[in-house]
């Protein structure tokens, strides 16, 4: 399924493509109520893509109650679980026959590079919404040990109505990892696409329809944060909020759950994630693979980017240089390219932001390795936000470069004088997402795996486990549940204790 195309075939599907551009609520396409509009840009070229329709509270109350009506009817909730199963496999199957259109949509959206949009995200949304569909007749519930007189049964019930908020760094695999638990659970769901990346959210609702779904089932709701995202966070008939984004707006919707009906809130929030490598580490090639891959991966805009490499003062030296001839293979440019390893920035206002710590990093006195500057403009790239890796050492560890999320392709490296200072270093953030460890000792993995404080630790590489892990991260990183696993289905759903009594006495001697 990951094969990739020419640039000219991708350049021909981009010229075909219908860009989605309505809200899909109860299985139609529809414009805003309010009938308002924001710009999709094309962050290769600064261009205008189309205009999204622009949701506000009206558009997100129409859905939910449709959402609400599909529920209250049992037409998906009530259905057996093979034959929810089916529907979700149908899903899945027809994501797989449109993938390149969805993957040049993806491209077109984000920035994102063609090759990881076909070989890595796409696979991995098919993946993902199977493994839950696979899962829906392979819950069993529970009993307790109750004794002879009565009969406790444990069981899982569907929560109701449930909102999936989007980031815009991962449009489809976000979408992928809240609504195949959800939706295999038995709810109706309602999404929130992140503005900048809203088509392909658009695109998957309407294949979810097409595969039987039922109307109301799954509900798009584009719209700004402002507007579109409050009306989420507020609305009294929506019984949980699934949020993947910053920590800043992850405060506003514990906020809003407090204001409103208590919904429950899952929250996976920002990351400034370590790369420890200690002082036994082997195979430094290997480590440099992982360390220039862990950061520059979908251009640093991943919660989970290894964006500060601490490594023992004796290997730095030698670790740095492999580094720095890994991403030499790092390509940067037009991102329909299939060659190409980095596409653009998100949005001019992101280009913005990540230079601004650029600026700030060389004026801190921290030493400038590599990059720096925006690419040149070049043949597809032209007018659009293109930054190339960039690499600082010497880096202190009070520097804003080693403690705010940077999100852009930017690797600081600090220096510790021991292995237990790299780890002291590694947990000094307020942030417990995702940390790599390096170490050639399997006891030290163990000890210091445990140490690390963050969700997800991979030991002699970087990664973010499966979908058969649990992912999500401790302080700021987030709290209310986990992503991917069987642990997934905890936060949409509700768990419900049947007390049955079997003792052997009269409950009223007047009955016969």
């Amino acid at each position: 399924m990951s094969e990739l195309l020419s640039h000219d075939d991708y350049l021909a599907i981009a010229r075909e493509l219908s860009l989605p551009s309505n809200a899909h609520i109860n299985g139609k396409f529809t414009a805003a109520r309010s009938g308002e509009t924001f710009v999709s840009i094309n962050p290769a070229t600064g261009e205008e893509l189309t205009r999204i329709a622009s949701c506000g509270a009206e558009d997100v109350d129409f859905a939910v109650k449709k959402a609400r009506q599909a529920f209250d009817s049992g037409i998906w909730c009530r259905r057996s679980p093979r034959d929810r199963k089916a529907v979700l496999i149908r899903f899945a199957k027809l994501i797989k026959r449109h993938r390149h259109q969805l993957a040049v949509l993806e491209s077109l959206d984000s920035g994102k590079p063609i090759r990881d949009c076909e070989t890595l995200d796409i696979p991995e949304v098919v993946h993902c919404l199977t493994w839950y569909a696979e899962a829906i007749d392979k819950l069993y519930g529970q009993t307790t040990p109750s004794g002879d007189d009565a009969l406790g049964l444990v069981i899982r019930e569907p929560m109701g109505v449930v909102a999936a908020v989007l980031p815009w760094n991962f449009p489809m695999l976000m979408m992928a990892w809240k609504i195949g638990p959800a939706l295999a659970a038995g709810n109706s769901v309602l999404v929130k696409p992140a503005e900048e990346t809203s088509m392909t959210a658009l695109y998957l609702a309407e294949l979810a329809a097409e595969a039987g779904l039922p109307p109301g089932t799954l509900n798009v709701v584009p719209g700004l944060g402002e507007r579109a995202g409050e009306a989420i966070g507020r609305h009294p008939g929506i019984d949980a909020v699934s949020f993947t984004g910053s920590t800043e707006v992850g405060r506003r919707f514990l906020e809003y759950s407090a204001q409103s009906n208590l919904k429950r809130i899952v929250l996976e929030c920002g990351g400034k994630n370590p790369a420890v490598v200690l002082s036994d580490a082997e195979h430094l090639d290997s480590v440099a693979e992982h360390v220039v891959n862990a950061v520059f991966w979908n251009m640093g805009e991943n919660c989970t980017s290894n964006s500060r490499l601490i490594v023992h003062q004796s290997l730095q030296a030698d670790l740095t240089s492999r580094i720095l001839d890994k991403v030499r293979d790092w390509s940067v440019g037009d991102p329909l390219e299939p060659n190409h390893r980095l596409g653009a920035m998100i949005s001019k206002a992101h280009f913005d932001k990540v230079m601004g710590y650029i600026e700030a990093g060389k004026a801190s006195g921290a030493e400038l390795l590599l990059g720096g500057k925006p690419l040149a403009s070049t043949p597809g790239t032209a007018g659009g936000y293109f930054i190339p890796p960039t690499i600082f050492a010497g880096v202190t560890p009070n520097n804003p470069l080693a403690r705010e999320e940077i999100f852009g392709p930017v690797l600081s490296i600090l220096a510790a004088g021991s292995d237990a200072e790299a780890i002291d270093l590694a947990n000094d953030t307020p942030y417990g997402l995702q940390a790599s460890l390096f170490t050639g000792n399997l006891r030290r993995a163990h000890r210091a795996a445990r140490d690390l404080q963050a969700g997800t630790v991979t030991v002699n590489c970087y990664g973010e486990g499966d979908i058969t892990t649990p992912f999500g991260g401790y302080k700021l990183s987030g709290f209310g549940g986990r992503d991917n696993s069987l642990q997934a289905f905890d936060q949409y759903t509700e768990t419900k204790t049947i007390w049955i009594d079997l003792s052997d006495h009269e409950v009223d001697a007047n009955l016969d």
